[in-house]
Parts: C-alpha cells; sequence; structure tokens
C-alpha cells in the first residue's frame, strides 16, 4: 500500500530525472547530435504532467511559449542578417544541404563545417572573388553563432522557468 510519502519520492526522482534530461539537452545545443530545446521542452512536459498543479501547467506553458519563441527567433535572425549582408537564399540553401551532408560525414561538428562550406562554394560560382565569397562566408559562421546563441538562451529560458516552478511547488 502506497502512501501520500511513497508520492512524494517518486515526484522527486522524476524531478531529478527531468532535471538530468534538461541538462542533456542544453549540452544538446552545443551538439547536435542531441536535439537540443526539444529535449528541455519534453522534459518539462514529463514533469508538469506528472505533477498536476496549476503551477505545474503554468511553467509548462510559459516552457511552450518560450520553446515557440525560440524556435521561431532561431531561423528568422540569422536568416535576416545573412539576408543583409548579401548572402542570397540558394546559397543559404546549399550551405543548409552540404550541413545536412557533414553532419553524417564528420559527427558533431560537419553540420556547422558543411554549411559555411556549401555557402561559400554556391557565393564562390556566384561572385567569382574570394574576397566577397570570404565575408559572405563570415556572415553565415556568424549566422551560426547567432542561431545556437538563441538556442542556449531559450533552452536557459526554459530550464529557469521550470527550476522557479519547482521551487515554487516544492
Amino acid at each position: 500500500m502506497r502512501g501520500r510519502g511513497d508520492d512524494l519520492t517518486s515526484m522527486n526522482g522524476l524531478t531529478v530525472v527531468a532535471g538530468l534530461i534538461i541538462l542533456i539537452g542544453l549540452i544538446g545545443v552545443v551538439i547536435p547530435l542531441l536535439p537540443g530545446r526539444p529535449l528541455v521542452w519534453a522534459a518539462v512536459l514529463v514533469w508538469a504532467a506528472a505533477a498536476q498543479t496549476t503551477a505545474a501547467l503554468v511553467v509548462f506553458s510559459v516552457a511552450t511559449t518560450l520553446a515557440l519563441s525560440g524556435l521561431l527567433l532561431r531561423y528568422l535572425l540569422p536568416g535576416r542578417r545573412m539576408g543583409k549582408a548579401g548572402v542570397t537564399t540558394s546559397s543559404t540553401l546549399a550551405g543548409a544541404a552540404l550541413g545536412i551532408v557533414g553532419l553524417f560525414v564528420i559527427p558533431v561538428f560537419g553540420a556547422f563545417l558543411g554549411f559555411v562550406l556549401g555557402v561559400y562554394v554556391a557565393e564562390r560560382i556566384k561572385l567569382c572573388t574570394h574576397t566577397a565569397v570570404w565575408v559572405h562566408s563570415l556572415r553565415a559562421f556568424k549566422a551560426i553563432g547567432l542561431s545556437m546563441g538563441v538556442e542556449m538562451l531559450t533552452g536557459l529560458a526554459i530550464a529557469t522557468t521550470w527550476l522557479i516552478g519547482v521551487t515554487t511547488t516544492a
């Protein structure tokens, strides 16, 4: 027969597991083999579903809003900056294609290298001068950094929201 104390113990165990998954998700922002932000969001979802309190529902709602906002910003901000720098959409798509190939050829860092290489090759075909192409490639590299920064800040904001929820519901 389970008493009230057993529920609290299992909830604390689930809270620890959710915290570890959130930590793994934050590492996943830097290592592209792991789905960073989705892992962080999913950990909050599981925690909130198990907690079944109003505070947990509010935490999950805020986490969902942050995750969706981060998803939007992750793609809009870097793309906009690259567009202003003169990098064309076709070059960005070439970078994305080589980034996907690079992910499988060189695990972990291949996606970054492939993206920059794809933008470089596509822009080199169009512009024919190394100097102009190099500037565009650097913009693409900075866009990757901006995208990762947005992803990390989103993950940290979700984790902070979860921590606040855990401490207020404990």
